[in-house]
């Protein structure tokens, strides 16, 4: 009881700061500036002067009517509204996302290709409307730099690993930001809708498809909301909403179908993330749907989330044929923390891995800073298969601490506990036909 009046009282913390940015009473139509919405005709210059024209004038909302508009990246300023009737369809050459401009990948801070919309250091910022965001990515562009044959990519194609290793040790060595420059000749894909530093944001209404990498990535931004949208990319790393460092966070009644994870959590990585120092906070995801045969979580926390992350609600959301319906992951070279996570009302169909996982030894990393997992409530969850129920693995010096589950059901899954160095608590609990009216185990236990 006393769990979950916390969590009431989180959700109304969040609600009362959350508001939508305020855009002024103004209105431009795209083709006034030259656009022609035939899918033939670039029309970058045609956004670019729409967005200062508007800026100009205090702000406004820019209206893309019916039709398919072909583009680069789009740079959003104060007080804009991108409305999207039609359809803005990303043109797919990396050099098009030049010059670089200040972003993340994987949770390091780097320069690096522009995201195909970006906003940095704006405030009353949003993109809403009926129409498509179509980032044109697939397993000739974009997907391939994974190094994933699964998505295009064949002997003797550039592939990311290389890029990736070396902003880690930029990141470990304390290189400063400045000095990080990606972009032209390197292969680490953008996100596709990304808010920098950011306050009173709103994304409503769209469909986002076919992105780079992540789709929307919030960064270091507050008043967030992200509602009623669609999400429809399978490629490689394609997370649906990935806040990250961001405090005070709406995202409701969206639908996903994703190559990764639905929503999924972080606040920076290992070295870069503790210098940031900046957690994730007061995030309520509610009233969500994920159909999907590729998402590997509906809500997951981590792995990258060494600035820590706090004081999340996920109420009533429905998970289909996800991996795993709850999931917390990081490891001993991360540091932060995780606690006061809610899981509640929430309802899995056809879990293939684990309905909940907890995970400190992701990736098989091993290093010095201990994360602090704690404080992890599920209440009134109805869930259906998967390999475990519930799957806890702390490290020894390092115990998962306080997790509660109650008045739950899951049926169908091969095992129902594996805990391995962590507290578990389960009162009026249903697990494979078997009843748990109260039961508390710590340390190490197999429940089949």
């Amino acid at each position: 009881m006393i769990m979950e009046e916390l969590a009431k009282k989180i959700e109304e913390e969040i609600l009362n700061h959350v508001r939508e940015p305020q855009i002024p009473d103004r209105e431009v139509n795209l083709l006034d500036f030259g656009a022609r919405g035939d899918g033939r005709t670039d029309c970058s210059e045609s956004f670019k002067r729409a967005i200062e024209e508007l800026s100009k004038q205090g702000g406004g909302r820019l209206i893309v009517p019916e039709g398919v508009f072909l583009t680069g990246p789009i740079h959003l300023k104060s007080n804009i509204e991108l409305h999207v009737k039609g359809t803005i369809k990303f043109i797919p050459d990396p050099e098009r996302y030049l010059p670089v401009v200040l972003t993340r990948f994987e949770g390091i801070e780097l320069y690096n290709y522009s995201p195909l919309v970006y906003a940095l250091d704006c405030e009353n910022v949003a993109i809403t409307g009926s129409g498509v965001l179509d980032g044109s990515a697939d397993n000739e562009h974009w997907w391939p730099w994974k190094g994933k044959k699964d998505f295009g990519w064949k002997e003797g194609l550039p592939n990311q690993q290389e890029d990736v290793k070396k902003l880690k040790e930029m990141a470990e060595r304390g290189t400063p930001v400045e000095e990080r420059v990606f972009g032209k000749g390197h292969y680490l894909r953008p996100s596709f809708v990304q808010f920098y530093r950011c306050r009173n944001v709103l994304v409503e209404g769209v469909k986002i498809i076919n992105s780079p990498m992540w789709c929307v990535h919030p960064v270091l931004s507050e008043n967030v909301i992200i509602r009623n949208i669609e999400i429809s990319s399978t490629g490689p790393n394609n997370d649906g909403i990935d806040p990250e460092s961001c405090k005070y966070m709406l995202i409701e009644k969206c639908r996903f179908d994703t190559g990764d994870d639905s929503v999924v959590i972080k606040s920076g990585r290992d070295a870069d993330g503790r210098r940031i120092g900046v957690p994730s906070e007061y995030i309520l995801v509610r009233d969500n749907l994920v159909i999907s045969q590729a998402s590997h979580g509906g809500l997951v926390i981590g792995s990258e989330m060494s600035g820590g992350v706090r004081n999340v609600v996920a109420r009533n959301n429905v998970y289909m044929n996800v991996e795993r319906a709850l999931r917390l992951k990081t490891n001993s070279r991360r540091g932060g923390y995780m606690e006061n996570i809610f899981f509640i009302d929430n309802v899995a169909v056809n879990v293939s891995e684990e309905v909940i996982r907890i995970n400190l030894r992701y990736d098989n990393e091993e290093g010095e800073y201990l994360p602090v997992v704690r404080s992890v409530f599920v209440k009134n969850l109805k869930a259906t298969g998967g390999k475990y129920a519930v799957r806890i693995e702390g490290l020894e010096n390092d115990y998962v601490k306080d997790i509660l589950i109650s008045d739950t059901i899951i049926e169908g899954a091969k095992i129902s506990v594996l805990l391995e160095f962590g507290q578990l608590g389960m009162e009026n609990v249903i697990m494979n036909g078997s009843r748990f009216e109260k039961l508390y185990i710590e340390g190490k236990a197999l429940l089949k």
